[in-house]
């Protein structure tokens, strides 16, 4: 295909016979591959090569400065705003959120040829009308306020002449600088210019442009389309049109390079994909496809990512029949899982207090991937210092805690080390590390991870001679923030031939390049084109009135660099996100609006790809009972059945299956606040401690008040023994013992009350009870267990007590019908009941035996003890005795329920809970 690049060579070619003589200036480096590529091809004899320059290093070159990398730019403005005013000062890491925004604007000053004096003196005036307060003596505060919008153009003015003094430059200064040497580079240069594909131009580009086209006999080729260039509203010509209207060397004159493609046949196609992945994972499905039915496509293909964080997931999705393809984009170094592993080890030095680490961020650190490699290279296993840690219950860990469970390994203590807020410390450990997991076997044959390596290398090299050169980096939060930042500006990038394969880049590299197959990602307000963002200092109308650029010149760029890549394409494929959200830019762009509403562009196809979605009707899971399963179900009832696991059934069969007969049980976690069970726990065990002294003996006022008195050393004792380590001594911890407290002690202070009306005597407490079951049809040994938290007698009638401190209703335990035992789980605590009622009597087989079940609820105490009962209606009288005949009743239940369970022609199916 004819591209700009080939039409440029050609006609230069045909025009200058000394091709050395002449600079090539083009927007970005990439393009002078394909530019030199082009040369070579065209020119068959051996000639020196022509100099070939991006703008940026054109201009560097003329202005005889160093680009400053970003790090030094901050690092020497910070000092230049140190250097002015006598005001209060910010600390680095504060400067640090504003600062790379203040460099943005310098930058775009000096590159605009601004007059900083009289911009910064409108800033400051603007700023003192608009301060908030009204009175005429201004607070300390304010003045600070004020101060730094005086001085802003003495901190221009200062960090541009510390810069110029080590032959360094932002961008910006080296523009200016260039402006200012250009006279000097003309007198000693006589080589022909040639400019290719130049749209948006600063004020400093232009005037060299214009001056060096005046001047000298140079050329400059537009990469623009006669059909945007004629429209006089089309951003896409904006930039371009203007030049022709207002450069006095361009005036009534034609343009060289303009050509006339956009309206020739092409295959444009614009496709709606919910979410990013799924856009990405289209691209992969429309490679395949064209590689199937029309290979010769890709020959000459670009992906252009509208969002260039999509890179990652794009390169799992290209399709394995792909065999060619080279990406021209870097790749962002924080997306990397070394950079989270490094900002997890200073985030976990920043956050440890004097109670030591708090463990989730222990745990963060523990599961990074790269910890585990690292532990793992020492013979270390992470999950089992997890499980350490939350079997101990430890909320907070000390370096001794961590030394005992890890013992001493000199690569271990490089992540755990106390660094003592010290970021040179911490950077030292970084370097070492590093090295460390350039020698773990997985790692050192890994070439992408050996390349993210070096790189890191280089970083904290460059951040320790800051820190040694600079004492603006003082603490871990400063290095955290300046690291952070200096991520999001460092990228991994990668090598390949720019020449062949499918070309995998952002917009920005697309600049000058011409691809017969495009297939363009992301194309959603926010993203293309970018939208309003205002992260600058300068406000919008002084921007106007000082020929900066506003957000209205960069969607003029971005609608230029869209129409670009459509001009000389044969096949498009234009795709957006259709579920917009705030972070993953807008609706559908307004490119695409003013594509489909263009009434001369023609061979559009719009649609919405979704992906082939099954419907999977609700099925309940059925587990059915092979002979392993009925081995396991065997076993579980001679080793014997629960109330609660009986109840667990009752609620759900799965439940039962998964938790106890598999033993499928919660994640084990560390216990920052008490959990139910552990609450329950503590309080069982108190009150089994507190009333054991008083078993077999009828309880009077006098012995429970002495008891009161060991209330607290009881709970505290169990608090320990139960929470382990957990710390109970803050927080909702602390609450909780004292609401446990006060929960035994209203208790005691009721059964004290009793006392004065009832005898009440203790026979046992939290007793462990096994019976043997015998059940018709079932010829294997079966056993129901159990704990009865207390038996008493309460006015001569035998009581047996269930302790609960969770809420029970007096409903939960009163039945009307016996067959909702073992249908309706809001029945558990009745059927619990009913199960200690059955243990106690097969283990006092006393004739007319007569007892009474209850459950005390802790959370309801008021309600008093909530005694099973049978009754004919709702509002009918309630019969609390438990007799034989109500047992051998429960019995033929109860033999029901486990027969069901034993059945192997009835699976265990689920419930809707």
């Amino acid at each position: 295909m004819q591209s700009f690049i080939k039409d440029v060579v050609k006609e230069v070619l045909n025009t200058e016979q000394r091709i050395q003589e002449i600079i090539f200036v083009l927007p970005s480096k990439r393009a002078g591959v394909f530019l030199k590529r082009e040369l070579s091809k065209n020119i068959n004899q051996t000639v020196l090569a022509p100099e070939i320059y991006s703008i940026e290093d054109f201009i560097a070159h003329i202005s005889g400065l160093v680009t400053a990398n970003a790090t030094t730019q901050l690092f020497e403005l910070y000092k230049a705003y140190l250097q002015v005013g006598e005001y209060e000062k910010e600390s680095f890491d504060s400067f640090l959120k504003w600062g790379q925004i203040l460099l943005q604007d310098f930058n775009e000053i000096d590159r605009y040829l601004v007059n900083a004096k009289t911009l910064y003196q409108n800033v400051a005036a603007i700023q003192e009308v608009n301060h908030w307060s009204l009175n005429a003596d201004k607070s300390e505060m304010i003045e600070n306020y004020l101060h730094f919008w005086r001085h802003l153009e003495d901190i221009y003015q200062h960090f541009n002449k510390n810069l110029i003094q080590q032959g360094l430059g932002h961008q910006g200064l080296i523009y200016k600088t260039s402006v200012e040497k250009l006279p000097q580079y003309l007198e000693n240069n006589t080589k022909k210019h040639v400019f290719l594909g130049f749209n948006a131009l600063n004020k400093a580009e232009s005037l060299l442009i214009q001056s060096i086209l005046q001047q000298t006999n140079a050329s400059a080729y537009w990469d623009i389309d006669t059909y945007f260039l004629k429209d006089p509203i089309h951003d896409a010509g904006y930039f371009i049109r203007t030049y022709q209207n207002t450069w006095p060397v361009l005036k009534n004159k034609d343009l060289q390079g303009v050509s006339n493609h956009y309206l020739s046949q092409k295959n444009i196609e614009i496709i709606g994909v919910p979410k990013n992945i799924s856009q990405v994972n289209y691209v992969g499905h429309l490679l395949k496809n064209i590689k199937t039915k029309n290979p010769e496509q890709l020959k000459n293909a670009a992906i252009v990512l509208g969002n260039e964080e999509l890179l990652n997931p794009l390169l799992h999705f290209i399709p394995k029949e792909i065999t060619a393809t080279n990406i021209t984009m870097g790749q962002k170094l924080e997306l990397t899982t070394l950079a989270s592993f490094f900002l997890h080890v200073i985030e976990f030095h920043e956050q440890r207090t004097e109670k030591g680490w708090f463990y989730k961020h222990l745990l963060n650190l523990l599961t990074h991937s790269y910890t585990v490699t690292l532990l793992n290279a020492e013979n270390i296993s992470a999950q089992e210092l997890i499980i350490k840690i939350k079997t101990n219950n430890w909320s907070y860990i000390t370096m001794a805690q961590i030394a005992s469970l890890i013992g001493q390994h000199n690569t271990i203590d490089l992540l755990f080390k106390d660094v003592q807020n010290d970021p040179k410390i911490l950077i030292d450990h970084f370097l070492s590390l590093v090295q460390v997991f350039r020698t773990i076997d997985s790692l050192s044959t890994d070439v992408l991870i050996l390349e993210q390596l070096y790189k890191f290398y280089t970083l904290f090299n460059q951040l320790k001679d800051l820190c040694n050169t600079f004492t603006y980096i003082n603490s871990l939060k400063s290095l955290k923030q300046l690291f952070r930042q200096l991520l999001s500006t460092e990228t991994l990038d990668f090598q390949g031939n720019p020449t062949e394969g499918i070309q995998i880049m952002g917009m920005l590299e697309s600049r000058l390049l011409d691809f017969e197959t495009v297939i363009l990602t992301s194309v959603n307000e926010g993203i293309l084109p970018s939208g309003k963002s205002n992260n600058s200092f300068i406000p919008f109308d002084l921007k106007t009135k000082n020929d900066l650029p506003t957000y209205k010149e960069k969607d003029a760029v971005y609608t230029y660099h869209f129409y670009r890549l459509l001009q000389r394409a044969k096949n498009v494929y234009i795709l957006y996100n259709t579920e917009p959200d705030a972070l993953e830019g807008g609706e559908k762009s307004r490119l695409i609006t003013q594509l489909l509403t263009d009434e001369q562009r023609t061979g559009i196809t719009e649609y919405i790809a979704t992906p082939q979605i099954q419907s999977y009707p609700y099925t309940k899971e059925t587990i059915p009972k092979t002979e392993s399963l009925l081995t396991l179900i065997h076993s579980k009832a001679a080793k014997g059945f629960s109330p609660s696991s009986l109840s667990n059934y009752i609620r759900n069969p799965i439940d039962f299956y998964k938790q106890n007969l598999l033993n499928i049980n919660d994640v084990l976690e560390v216990e920052e606040t008490l959990a139910p069970n552990t609450f329950g726990t503590i309080v069982h065990d108190s009150l089994e401690a507190l009333y054991t002294p008083l078993i077999n003996t009828n309880l009077t006022k006098e012995g429970l008040t002495a008891i009161k008195k060991d209330i607290h050393k009881t709970v505290l004792f169990n608090f320990k023994k139960t929470f382990k380590e957990g710390n109970i001594e803050s927080g909702k911890n602390y609450i909780t013992f004292h609401v446990i407290l006060k929960y035994i002690q209203t208790f005691i202070d009721v059964e004290i009350d009793q006392l004065t009306h009832h005898t009440i005597k203790i026979i046992g407490l939290e007793q462990d009870l096994q019976v043997p079951l015998h059940i018709d049809g079932l010829d294997i040994p079966i056993i129901l267990k159990g704990k009865l938290d207390r038996i008493d007698e309460f006015d001569g009638v035998t009581r047996i007590i269930d302790y609960k401190t969770g809420r029970v209703d007096r409903r939960n335990v009163e039945l009307m019908d016996w067959d909702v035992l073992t249908q309706d789980y809001q029945y558990s605590k009745a059927f619990q009941l009913l199960c200690y009622g059955l243990m106690y009597f097969k283990t006092n087989p006393t004739p007319n035996l007569a007892v009474q079940a209850g459950i005390i609820s802790l959370k309801n105490f008021t309600d008093g003890t909530l005694l099973f009962a049978q009754k004919e209606s709702a509002r009918g009288a309630k019969n609390h005795i438990i007799t034989h005949d109500v047992i051998s009743d429960f019995e033929q239940i109860l033999g029901q329920l486990i027969t069901e369970i034993c059945n192997p022609e009835i699976p265990f199916t689920e419930k809707e809970v």
